[in-house]
């Protein structure tokens, strides 16, 4: 058969790379930020300015600097951006940088359309700086991993399509009969992502003209969609590609085939089936209906197997090649990178057991477990990609390798530098919370003792962080200089024969997933209905469902105030450090019982879009805070939180107390949630709105004067009704709401027929 030539583009594969490399930076910086506020949350007033004389500033002048901010350097949108940046800029861009480079290669065929390459490319790259844009806004939805606004989700799914397009396309017209492993791994990933965005991003705008909108589901609806998508987003854009990156680049680095083809298939096909089911291990003791929770943690154990399976066959494929790793830095990244990813698909089941989970969850156990994925895992599956196609597509060798090997060393202190102290900061805050006196009363009954006690390892985590960031400023370094002295080739001339046409039936003796592996259609198929299984069976019968969400009669729609102020609390990102679910544990009913010292129900959450039960207790539980505290300590606490609570590590919000509400669209939201989510506000409610919310912020005003003569005193200088205008009223509102629905003594459940 006559040889085809043709080129492959190494020109979309660099504008990736280079995409990877610099946001990669401005993510570990995010996150470098974001340890460090954990323990000196006074960095912003540092850098602003401030009215605290204890602390010095490299602004002139007061707090008016902070203020004028209007929270975009607040903890909550710095960790938004972090969390983001590594996922959807950092991961995926050397995700795509791998797939257009591997995929040409091993198809032996150019992408199918070098202007949807390059589409896709911007489209991804316009998408990330929006979301700096609107995250530092504080535009947001407050989803775990799923925070941008419907405008963004829109071009996020786009951009997504065009790539799945390209690659189909790609692989339609391939030189090669069989897809090899990481191609499976490639088209499982496009499936599952396409169906877990498209899903859990579904909301209604206020407007088309405006970014906000509000999830089509709401309270426990919301939160089962949510980690369904959250952990699968952790399945399918931080695991399947990059495994598929690893079973194609690790064999190429160590020159060794893939230790089992039986493995591989194994390894796929039970890995894109048990993971879609794990989602609800994140809600165990919630609300969450039990036999969903049961799911969660039956399923969450079965995945030790293929995970360990995927591990295994990486680590063995470099049998007879170890005394490489000795010599090769992209080795040494690659062999970590495999044995972070089985440590963390070990940790996550057992974390996912009811005994583990009610110790490990909202502490900083997890997050130690994430970012042992996240740094071991993606970071260095990232580096050892990088350092293996610099080198090769700019025809020349890697500028320095001792400078390699500190970055992987550097790297490696990062990792065991950060995760340790999480985990021993993470089994110190769980223990604390439960223990309690031969009296019957908590041990720790003041949240700061159990915050106090961790700063030291929150300390430690900032100086894993600098490894790790030192580490990755010398990749850059090592890339630059090598990019320099060789010389880049655009284009790859290649050749092979075309595809003869044998038919899409069985040949005698074919294996069937050898068959399969020719018929990329069917294979796509397949791998729709093996991830589709769990998600129906886990979402549809929440959903459908009216008596998996009982009525609570007491329970009633926010006021329009409240809604403002919830919205306040999203833009803001509190549910970062706080979350909004007691759990039926003697320890968390005594300490967040507020008026109310019953655990969190289900029926309080139906007007709650989007949920906030959170997945981390930096400050204390807030579900039952209506009524805790007066409005004059939320006022006096959202000013200067160590003012009230001495030792908070919590950031001021100054600017709460100086903006006015903007109140053009609450009438909007109620008319949306009447009308969209049949909300039961009357037409009478709707019409009287504002003065509604007018008289509620003169009471909480009133409130505040009786309860603070420092106040009233302050306030009776300024013009009469300033302070009902401002955003802190509407906060207070909503804070002064939560958990006050039902009482202690009796809960009446309305007819679920």
């Amino acid at each position: 058969m006559e040889t085809q030539k043709f080129s492959y583009d190494n020109s979309i594969v660099r504008a990736f790379l280079y995409a990877t490399l610099v946001f990669g930076l401005i993510g570990f910086t995010f996150g470098l930020t974001a340890a460090l506020m954990l323990f000196y949350p006074e960095l912003p007033e540092f850098i602003f300015g401030t009215d605290d004389t204890t602390i010095k500033s490299l602004a002139s002048g007061n707090i008016q600097g902070l203020i004028n901010t209007h929270g975009a350097f607040g903890f909550g949108r710095i960790r938004m951006l972090h969390t983001n940046t590594v996922i959807f800029a950092f991961v995926c861009n050397i995700v795509y940088t791998g797939i257009y480079y591997s995929l040409q290669r091993l198809l032996k065929t150019r992408m199918y359309s070098d202007t949807l390459s390059w589409l896709h490319f911007w489209t991804w790259q316009f998408m990330i700086v929006a979301t700096f844009v609107t995250f530092f806004m504080g535009i947001n939805t407050s989803k775990e991993y799923a925070e941008h606004e419907w405008p963004i989700d829109i071009l996020i799914a786009f951009s997504w399509i065009i790539f799945g397009i390209n690659m189909f396309l790609t692989i339609s017209k391939r030189r090669v009969r069989h897809l090899y492993v990481a191609i499976w791994f490639y088209i499982g990933t496009w499936i599952a992502v396409a169906m877990l965005h498209i899903f859990n991003n579904l909301e209604v705008p206020l407007s088309f003209t405006g970014w906000k909108s509000y999830s089509a589901y709401a309270g426990v609806k919301d939160a089962i969609v949510q980690w369904w998508y959250g952990h699968n987003a952790v399945a399918f854009v931080l695991t399947t590609p990059v495994l598929g990156l690893m079973y194609y680049f690790l064999p190429k680095a160590a020159d060794r085939p893939v230790f089992s083809y039986k493995l591989s298939i194994i390894h796929f096909w039970s890995l894109i089936f048990v993971y879609i089911w794990a989602g609800p291990h994140h809600l165990q003791y919630t609300a969450l209906p039990a036999w969903a929770q049961a799911v969660g943690t039956g399923f969450s154990i079965m995945l030790i197997a293929p995970s360990w399976g995927g591990m295994l066959n990486g680590l063995l494929t470099l049998r007879g090649a170890w005394d490489k790793v000795r010599e090769n830095p992209i080795l040494k990244f690659f062999v970590v990178a495999v044995t972070c990813y089985g440590m963390a698909t070990f940790e996550g089941p057992l974390l996912a057991t009811k005994n583990i989970n009610k110790i490990g969850h909202f502490t900083d156990w997890v997050i130690g477990h994430v970012h042992l994925g996240a740094l071991g895992w993606n970071g260095f599956m990232a580096f050892g990609v990088i350092y293996y196609l610099v080198p090769i597509m700019w025809r020349t060798k890697l500028w320095s390798v001792k400078l390699a090997n500190w970055h992987f060393w550097l790297g490696t202190l990062g990792i065991i530098f950060y995760a340790v102290p999480m985990y021993i900061s993470g089994f110190t805050q769980g223990l604390m919370w439960k223990q309690f006196n031969p009296d019957g009363t908590l041990m720790y009954k003041n949240w700061l003792d159990t915050v106090t006690a961790i700063i030291p390892y929150f300390k430690m985590r900032f100086v894993g962080g600098l490894f790790y960031i030192s580490g990755s400023i010398l990749m850059i370094v090592n890339v630059i200089a090598t990019v320099r002295k060789g010389s880049f080739q655009k284009e790859v001339p290649a050749e092979a024969p075309a595809l003869a046409n044998i038919g899409n039936k069985r040949k005698e003796g074919e294996g069937t997933h050898l068959w399969l592996e020719r018929m990329p259609v069917l294979l796509g198929i397949l791998s729709f209905i093996t991830i589709s299984i769990g998600s129906s069976v886990e979402i549809i019968p929440t959903l459908s469902l009216k008596k998996s969400v009982p009525t609570i009669s007491a329970v009633k729609p926010y006021s329009p105030l409240e809604l403002e102020g919830r919205d306040l609390y999203i833009r803001e990102g509190c549910n970062a450090c706080h979350s909004q679910m007691i759990r039926p544990f003697r320890d968390e009913i005594t300490r967040f019982n507020g008026k109310n010292g019953q655990y969190s129900k289900a029926g309080e959450f139906v007007y709650d879009r989007p949920f906030l039960w959170g997945s981390k207790r930096t400050g204390p539980d807030l579900h039952r805070e209506g009524g805790k505290n007066p409005s004059s300590w939320h006022y006096k606490h959202m000013y200067n939180p160590r003012s009230t609570s001495a030792g908070s590590i919590m950031p001021r919000y100054p600017w709460l107390i100086a903006t006015n509400l903007d109140r053009t669209k609450m009438v909007d939201k109620m008319k949306l949630m009447k009308n969209a989510f049949d909300v039961p506000y009357s037409k009478a409610e709707i019409d009287s709105a504002n003065a509604w919310a007018d008289n509620q912020a003169t009471k909480i005003v009133k409130d505040i004067f009786s309860e603070a003569n420092d106040l009233k005193v302050a306030y009776a200088k300024r013009p009469k009704g300033e302070l009902e205008k401002k955003e802190i009223v509407a906060l207070i509102s909503y804070l002064q709401r939560l958990g006050t629905d039902i009482k202690t003594t009796e809960i009446k459940t309305a007819s679920t027929n």
